[in-house]
């Protein structure tokens, strides 16, 4: 014992001890580790609302997570990047969060993960120099109580957190949902049993794949789904085709009547499923919907049970129609149908009610009178917001046959909405922003076009410090107008974000509108150019554009007089603001993965008190990019980051090293100058 001691307190043992010391930090790290995000969008940081999402959980949540190995660049971080995510959410949440990785190399884990209707992804894989093709498994699958939620083709890091966050929230809220509905919800099929002698391909089994779907989707929902069958007369069938918009079917040159089609439906709600009958490339009729059915039903029946948060959605001023695809918006209802519905309201005859959070006035053509204008008021300065989207000009396009070779003519457009924004200290010009950072399309005849009308905005032009706009580059804008906010700017207890504004490369088109992009010139005069605001955020109290209520018709009962007018803000209220209603339509929605996508989206939560939903879905997406586009300055910023570092850190290890060998011969020279002996030359002192 006692030539262990010595052992110990001897220089001989400082290795052992240091590595033993190093064992056991590691096995005290294991179990107590912290972990510190170094990212600017705090990438690796999960936000209040993932916290208290699985911090609250009441039954087991598990992920199974479907990942190939040795997944090549630029995939080869997602993997990790779940890992990394996985274990912050492991750390935050409570008892019933579990996580579980699947080697995807095993037959049985690839088995398991079909059964769950995942799908491999082909990616590109370059190797030896060779391009190909790779299938890869890259997918999650949730289970909470008896609802299971997959997340395939996760192929980035970008919006993975609200994705995974959302993806539980919505499962939670359906259990609970399903666990208080009172009663069933009904799932119908309509049928007219006589088609069967049509040849319709597939009619004879409908039934059988119908009740196959049905089966496992009730019993991932508590058994709360009732099955049935009707088979309706033709007078019956006649109020069904109308009330849920199914087929209504006629054959023997109209002799013969019948019916085709299924409803989800619970209470006055409906949802009706895409089981129909169709005719193929060659003429033959069969039942089409089947093949996706189960998914179709289990999306419906989330959608159809699930409290979505209502907007209000104003009409009767020529907004443009939610409900439409083509020309109107329903491609900015289908962005935010997970979470937001529509309720329309006509302010003529209807109230803004308390309960909604948030109106949107999407590109109206026709004049507001004084009573719809005060309803706005009121409800802006008792803490509502107002989400506007106003067109300075009314494009309308020609008709006729003749109309590919005319140009648009264009309206100025004079809804009265200046009477309240006046007050407010917002002014939408009646103009068009122009800007020589654009979209360029290319084309045969011209090569490279620039697109003035349509700006790109880049990092540097978007708000980095609001979670609307934060993180976000390549957003383009369409046919805007300028906002002046300098009124708001000064205005008491109201404060403006500016989240969009175009370059200092723009100008403003006005008077006389086109857009034929041929035409359009950069002016010479360079004064003309200025930033010009494309999107504002205005908060705080307000005063009313109104000095008293509007007299009415003179009609209603005169022995009572009842007084509820707001001179000011009674509560906090928001004004977002952007000066076109192109970000609404199909040309700028495609998808809902684009920035401007995001960019709409992150408004709309915003608006409705869900900032850490936009915190979450810009994670990722920081963009870094170049601001220059000449070839020299590429290629100069190419070539410093390929050999320029390289060069740097050597040139910076060879100053280090001459310092340190001057500090030495500094040293000798001043204690020891007759010492022709280096530093560090193997030469050992005399001991003697």
């Amino acid at each position: 014992m006692k030539k262990l001691l010595d052992y110990l307190k001897s220089p001989r043992s400082d290795i052992v001890l240091f590595a033993v010391f190093l064992l056991l930090l590691n096995m005290v790290a294991y179990r107590a580790f912290f972990r510190v995000d170094l990212t600017a969008p705090r990438s690796y940081s999960l936000s209040k609302a993932s916290i208290q999402t699985v911090r609250t959980l009441e039954e087991p949540l598990s992920v199974k997570v479907f990942f190939s190995k040795n997944l090549p660049a630029p995939y080869n971080s997602v993997e990790q990047y779940v890992r990394d995510l996985l274990t912050e959410y492991k750390g935050k949440a409570n008892r019933y969060f579990s996580y579980e990785f699947f080697d995807m190399s095993k037959p049985d884990n690839e088995r398991i993960a079909r059964n769950y209707r995942l799908n491999q992804m082909q990616i590109r894989e370059v190797k030896n120099n060779e391009v190909g093709f790779k299938q890869v498994w890259m997918g999650m699958v949730f289970t909470y109580a008896d609802t299971v939620e997959i997340l395939d083709g996760i192929a980035s890091e970008e919006g993975l957190e609200y994705k995974i966050t959302t993806t539980i929230s919505t499962m939670i809220a359906t259990t609970n949902t399903l666990a208080g509905l009172n009663g069933t919800v009904a799932l119908t099929l309509y049928k007219t049993d006589a088609m069967r002698d049509l040849g319709i391909q597939g009619f004879g089994e409908m039934e059988t794949e119908i009740r196959r779907a049905y089966t496992v989707v009730n019993a991932k929902n508590q058994d709360k789904i009732a099955f049935s069958v009707i088979e309706p007369t033709y007078e019956e069938a006649i109020p069904i085709v109308q009330q849920y918009g199914i087929q209504a079917i006629n054959w023997d040159n109209g002799a013969q009547h019948g019916v085709l089609g299924l409803v989800l439906s619970y209470g006055d709600s409906f949802r009706t499923m895409p089981v129909r009958l169709a005719r193929d490339f060659f003429g033959r009729n069969y039942i089409a919907g089947l093949d996706t059915l189960q998914d179709d039903l289990a999306e419906s029946l989330k959608s159809l049970v699930s409290k979505s948060v209502e907007i209000g959605y104003i009409r009767g001023h020529g907004e443009w129609d939610p409900t439409d695809e083509e020309n109107g918006a329903l491609a900015l209802a289908n962005l935010l149908k997970d979470r937001y519905s529509f309720k329309l309201l006509d302010l003529r005859t209807d109230d803004i009610t308390p309960n909604l959070t948030s109106v949107i006035i999407n590109g109206p053509k026709r004049a507001f009178t004084d009573a719809e204008l005060y309803k706005l008021d009121q409800y802006l300065l008792r803490g509502g917001n107002l989400m506007l989207f106003i067109d300075p000009v009314d494009e309308v396009l020609p008709a006729g046959e003749m109309a590919y070779y005319q140009q648009p003519s264009y309206n100025a457009i004079d809804v009265g909405l200046e009477r309240i924004l006046d007050k407010y200290g917002i002014a939408f010009g009646k103009n068009y922003v122009l800007d020589e950072r654009c979209y360029r399309q290319q084309s045969q005849g011209y090569g490279s076009m620039p697109i003035y009308f349509i700006p790109e905005l880049q990092k540097q032009n978007m708000n980095q410090k609001s979670v609307i706009s934060k993180n976000l580059g390549y957003v383009y804008f369409m046919q805007n107008s300028s906002i002046d906010v300098s009124g708001a700017q000064e205005a008491d207890g109201e404060n403006v974000t500016v989240l969009a504004k175009s370059s200092p490369r723009s100008w403003l088109m006005s008077g006389s509108f086109h857009t034929n992009p041929t035409f359009l010139r950069v002016p010479a005069d360079k004064s003309q150019l200025k930033s010009e605001n494309l999107a504002v955020l205005v908060e705080g109290r307000f005063a009313s554009a109104f000095d008293a209520k509007p007299a009415d018709d003179g009609q209603g009962d005169q022995t009572l007089s009842v007084s509820d007018h707001l001179d000011k803000s009674i509560q906090n209220g928001k004004i977002f603001a952007v000066g076109s209603s192109k970000l609404t339509r199909p040309q700028l929605l495609v998808n809902d993965e684009q920035p401007v996508s995001i960019f709409v989206r992150n408004a709309v939560d915003y608006m409705n008190g869900e900032a850490d939903l936009c915190a979450m879905r810009t994670k990722g997406l920081s963009l870094n990019t170049l601001k220059t586009k000449t070839g020299k300055a590429v290629s100069a910023a190419k070539y410093t980051n390929t050999y320029g570092l390289v060069v740097l850190v050597a040139v910076i290890g060879l100053i280090v090293w001459q310092r340190r060998n001057a500090r030495r011969k500094k040293i000798r020279m001043t204690y020891n100058p007759h010492d022709s002996r280096e530093a560090g030359d193997g030469a050992k002192e005399d001991t003697k």
